[in-house]
C-alpha cells in the first residue's frame, strides 16, 4: 500500500498570516517528499478561509519546485466550476511543467456555500450530473479533435492545448462514495478515492465493497485503483491521543457548520463555535473521533492501516487537516514517515 499526504492551508482565526501558513503547507509537502511517500494532494475551495485552496493547479506547481519525486495531485478539482476545454489543458500544462507528475482527481463538490457563490441556483444532483459530462470530455480533448453536444457545454472539434507529457493523461480518479459513482468511474477507466470522514471503519469497509462491486459489473475493463482518504495522527503517548482526539472534534465541528451553511461568515472566517456548541454536537464527540478515524501511537496506526491494506486499498492518504499548530501536524507525519511506513515497506 502506498501512502501520501492530504493537505491545505487552514486558516480559523484573523491572526493567522496566510503567507505563513502556505509556507507550512509547502514544508510539510517537503517533509512527505524527502520521507518517500507517493504523493500529495491538495483541492479546491473558494471563499472559505477554513480550507484556502483556489486553483490546485498553481499550489502543485509550486510544490514541484520544492520536490523532487512525489506525484502531484489534484484532491480534487470541482467539477462544475470547469469547462472541459479550460480543465484539459491546465492540467495538461500542469503535466508538463511538473515532469509528467500530476494525478487529477476531480469531484461534484461538496459545501452548498461554494454553490452558491460560483454556480447560484445548482444542487449536488446537477453538480454530479456535470462531472459526468466533464471527465470524457477531458478525456477526449487530450486525444484530440474532440467536440461535444453535451447538456452543459457544447463546442466544435477541439484538442487540448498543450497536450500531457504523461501518455494518454495524468490519471483521473474520481471521488466516489455510492454505487453509481463507483460504477461510473471504473466504467470511464478512472481509479477511485473514498473518504470515510467520520464514519470509522464500518463505511471504510462498505467503500470498498461498493468498488469491488463496480469492478464485477465491468469484467473486461482493468481493475482501477482506489484510494482511502482518512484523518490521520500520530501520537507519541497516550496523552496525545486524547489530546489530538480533542483537536480533531473540533475541527469536526467546523466543517459540520460550514456544511450545514447556516452561521454569519465575515472575511472567510464562519462564526466561532462555543465549546458548549462543540460539546453539545450530537454525533461529534472525542471519544468518536479516536474510534473512528486512525489516532494511536505508532503500533496502533500501524495495526489500522494494515486492516485497510487487507481489504483491499492500494494507496492511503494521511489527512493531515485538522486545525492544529504546525509543530504538532510536522511532528505527527514525521512519526508516521519514521515510524509507520517502514512496516510496510
Amino acid at each position: 500500500m502506498k501512502f501520501s499526504l492530504f493537505a491545505h492551508m487552514e486558516r480559523i482565526s484573523p491572526d493567522q498570516d496566510q503567507k505563513q501558513l502556505y509556507d507550512e503547507f509547502i514544508e510539510l509537502c517537503k517533509i512527505a517528499d524527502r520521507g518517500g511517500m507517493h504523493a500529495v494532494w491538495t483541492g479546491e475551495h473558494h471563499g472559505m478561509n477554513f480550507t484556502i485552496s483556489p486553483n490546485p493547479f498553481l499550489n502543485l506547481v509550486d510544490v514541484a519546485r520544492h520536490t523532487e519525486n512525489i506525484r502531484l495531485g489534484t484532491g480534487t478539482v470541482i467539477a462544475p466550476f470547469w469547462h472541459p476545454i479550460r480543465l484539459a489543458g491546465e492540467a495538461a500544462l500542469t503535466d508538463i511543467i511538473t515532469d509528467g507528475r500530476l494525478d487529477l482527481g476531480i469531484a461534484r463538490g461538496a459545501y452548498s456555500f461554494e454553490y452558491e457563490r460560483m454556480m447560484p441556483g445548482m444542487d449536488a444532483w446537477e453538480a454530479g450530473q456535470r462531472m459526468r459530462e466533464l471527465i470524457p470530455a477531458v478525456q477526449g480533448l487530450w486525444q484530440g479533435d474532440y467536440a461535444q453536444e453535451g447538456e452543459f457545454h457544447s463546442f466544435p472539434k477541439t484538442t487540448s492545448s498543450p497536450k500531457p507529457l504523461q501518455q494518454d493523461g495524468p490519471p483521473i480518479w474520481v471521488a466516489a462514495r455510492d454505487p453509481n459513482s463507483h460504477e461510473f468511474a471504473v466504467a470511464n477507466n478512472c481509479n477511485v478515492q473514498v473518504t470515510p470522514l467520520w464514519q470509522g471503519d464500518g463505511e471504510i469497509a462498505s467503500l470498498m465493497q461498493r468498488f469491488t462491486d463496480a469492478c464485477a459489473k465491468f469484467p473486461d475493463t482493468p481493475r482501477p485503483k482506489i484510494m482511502l482518504l482518512l484523518h490521520t495522527y500520530v501520537a507519541d503517548s497516550a496523552e496525545d491521543v486524547k489530546l489530538a482526539a480533542e483537536e480533531l472534534n473540533r475541527f469536526y465541528c467546523y466543517f459540520g457548520a460550514w456544511f450545514k451553511n447556516e452561521r454569519p461568515v465575515e472575511q472567510g472566517l464562519i462564526k466561532e463555535l462555543s465549546q458548549d456548541e462543540i460539546a453539545a454536537h450530537p454525533f461529534y464527540s472525542p471519544e468518536a473521533m479516536e474510534r473512528d478515524l486512525v489516532i494511536a501511537e505508532p503500533a496502533g496506526v500501524i495495526e489500522r492501516l494494515k486492516s485497510y491494506e487487507a481489504l483491499g486499498y492500494d494507496e492511503y492518504a494521511f489527512w493531515i487537516d485538522s486545525s492544529m499548530s504546525f509543530a504538532r501536524k510536522k511532528a505527527s507525519l514525521e512519526r508516521f514517515i519514521n515510524e509507520v511506513m517502514p512496516a510496510f515497506a
